[in-house]
């Protein structure tokens, strides 16, 4: 059975131009110049490779398509490679520099007589501003509506979860260059907030706060985490450089899962209660889409080109595709009882059922089954990678590897978990490992998907639902 989905923009709002975070494309190109690996985030901070931060002042009128040259500098004389506390675009765009004291204080320069391009600017009005930041008298009228924390507001940071069995280094890592400059965000059934680890220590260092308990947390370019909660109609959308909830998502139901397409800069967002998928704009984290789809929407999984999707429905247990670049054409794949995870690889639809203990295999071109095969107890999670799919049992606590070019079994992971339930491969972006994470026992395997097998079983002071490695970032301001 097919069917046209149609798919349609969100509205967005854009009544203001100080709204419209993403700072030009010319303003981009003249700063990245000279700093070409600059991080211009969606709020509109300019934040260049050593961690110096630009604040935008927007003008009035805007000339988006004009190529820009330095006007003025504050020192006067300097160009932007210097790195001058204001620079003054001859479009009238202005970049504050924020400065930083050795005792951490934040400000932006003292000017006797501003600039008038200085002061009739207006920061973007949904920035988040850094922490506890001195704006000068005659430069208040920049601020608008923005809030400006003060160093007592420490944003989501709370204390961790501490066990009775906490303990310190775990040195067995220092022989895995992946896990160098990294850092772990841990979701947990012991606690709603999220855990932020060391991975060398046992111990979380602290704990991002959060009302409700996660769903899904995903992390992106290092720079920010994206987490929706049961009850909660938004997704949070966190940066890591400040541990503040940056923006939020709204939605008319409860998000729920969370795909990243990496390649493409797209996070597909489901809400099973309104029977749609979101597309998510990650460069600006906005809405761009709403898929609407057959029935409550759940286990997404996504093409490794970023063309196919694949949900079940929960409600019928009907499995669909979805063709993300052919208009939204829709494909019903066939029904399945219990189905805990989808994958596909090399044009085949691989389904297993939990409480059956089988892998179905879909030829995608048919819709046909090609067989159906007996698969480790209780499998509740599968991770392709390469021409290979990777089933993780819960019971019998081992990965069964298949080979999808002849789809054959052709190694048997066993984890040394045997009195815990390990229910999730978390594979670690650019490299050839994953996590095999437990939700009962306070463990997490490292497995090499190229060598087959297992590196190292670590402690961890807390059972885990959901894990993202990032890049250890440095603290704006800090």
């Amino acid at each position: 059975m097919r069917r046209l989905l149609t798919a349609f923009a969100a509205v967005l709002a854009l009544s203001a131009a100080v709204n419209a975070t993403q700072l030009p494309d010319n303003v981009k190109n003249a700063v990245t110049k000279d700093f070409p690996n600059t991080n211009f985030r969606f709020d509109g901070v300019v934040i260049l490779p050593d961690n110096t931060v630009y604040l935008p002042l927007i003008p009035a009128k805007l000339n988006p398509d004009k190529e820009l040259t330095v006007k003025s500098t504050y020192p006067s004389g300097k160009t932007l490679s210097d790195k001058p506390d204001v620079v003054v675009f001859d479009n009238d765009y202005v970049l504050l520099k924020v400065l930083v004291d050795s005792k951490g204080q934040k400000s932006i320069v003292r000017m006797d007589n501003p600039p008038q391009e200085v002061r009739t600017g207006l920061l973007p009005q949904d920035m988040l501003v850094p922490r506890n930041l001195t704006i000068p008298d005659n430069l208040k009228n920049i601020i608008g509506n923005l809030e400006i924390t003060t160093t007592k507001d420490t944003g989501l940071i709370v204390p961790a979860v501490k066990t009775a069995a906490s303990a310190g280094q775990i040195s067995s890592l220092a022989e895995f260059p992946q896990f160098k400059n990294k850092i772990l965000y841990v979701a947990s059934n012991l606690s709603k907030n999220i855990q932020v680890m060391n991975p060398e220590r046992k111990s979380p260092a602290y704990a991002l706060e959060q009302q409700n308990i996660p769903i899904a947390i995903k992390g992106y370019r290092d720079s920010f985490l994206l987490v929706t909660c049961f009850g909660k109609k938004s997704l949070d959308v966190i940066s890591l450089a400040d541990d503040k909830v940056i923006k939020q998502i709204e939605f008319k139901t409860c998000p729920d899962e969370i795909v990243m397409d990496l390649k493409n800069n797209i996070a597909y967002v489901a809400s099973g209660e309104d029977c749609s998928i979101y597309l998510i704009n990650l460069d600006s984290m906005t809405v761009k889409k709403q898929i609407k789809v057959n029935g409550m929407c759940e286990k997404l999984t996504l093409s490794a080109d970023g063309t196919k999707m694949f949900y079940n429905d929960k409600q019928t247990h009907t499995i669909w595709a979805i063709e993300l670049d052919n208009n939204y054409l829709l494909k019903e794949v066939g029904k399945f009882p219990n189905v805990s995870k989808i994958a596909y690889l090399n044009n085949k639809i691989y389904i297993t059922s939990r409480t059956q203990n089988r892998l179905a295999i879909i030829d995608y071109q048919t819709m046909g089954l090609m067989s159906e095969n007996s698969i480790a107890e209780k499998p509740v999670d599968m991770l392709a990678y390469k021409d290979f799919l990777y089933v993780l049992g819960a019971v019998g606590n081992k990965i069964e590897v298949i080979d999808t070019t002849t789809d054959k079994l052709v190694e048997t992971i066993e984890l040394s978990t045997n009195d815990g339930f390990p229910s999730k491969l978390n594979y670690i972006e650019g490299t050839n490992l994953a996590l095999v994470t437990d939700a009962k026992a306070g463990v997490y395997t490292i497995i090499d998907l190229d060598a087959k097998k297992i590196l190292k079983t670590n402690p961890i002071d807390l059972p885990v639902s959901s894990i993202v490695v990032a890049n250890r970032v440095r603290k704006i301001g800090k």
